[in-house]
């Protein structure tokens, strides 16, 4: 069992407390299959609301999926206690925001989407932000700044 972290960077301004806006969030991965090398061609997602029963009934996991190359039935499961904001201190260096427990695949690719939310970093504005476009930007009016998300990359790591 492995465990993989995302990590992300962007550039922040006026903005901090970057996170996933409840156990419904979707993190939209492609996954290789560890045993034969394959890589899903369309984006999979997985939350911590879905689980699926894993074969012989040991459990259950975030995504359960057979490859399609080797037939081969691995496991993801999304570590609820690893979640970390990305806050401005954070801005431009790479930060692990969440955490998985992989068995026989893993996450090789991170697309952003709607679902994060983020505070004003000297307000307390709350936000929705889309990052679709791995970008985002809007307008503090409790501080009349702007505040935006941009040069957003993401990578994964493995973790001790």
């Amino acid at each position: 069992m492995v465990r993989i972290g995302l990590q992300i960077r962007a550039q922040v301004e006026n903005v901090t407390n970057i996170r996933p806006d409840g156990d419904d969030f979707r993190w939209y991965v492609k996954i290789k299959c560890s045993n034969c090398g394959t890589i899903t061609g369309s984006w999979q997602y997985l939350t911590l609301t879905e689980s699926t029963p894993t074969k012989g009934g040991r459990g259950s996991a975030s995504m359960v999926s057979k490859c399609k190359m080797c037939g081969r039935e691995n496991h993801i499961d999304i570590l609820k206690d690893s979640y970390k904001a990305y806050n401005v201190e954070d801005s431009g260096s790479f930060k692990t925001i969440v955490g998985f427990e992989c068995r026989g695949m893993e996450p090789v690719e991170f697309s952003p989407r709607i679902g994060f939310a983020a505070k004003g970093a000297e307000s307390t504005t709350q936000f929705e932000v889309d990052l679709t476009e791995k970008e985002w930007a809007d307008y503090d009016e409790k501080t009349n700044l702007p505040v935006s998300i941009e040069e957003f990359e993401s990578r994964f790591i493995t973790m001790k």
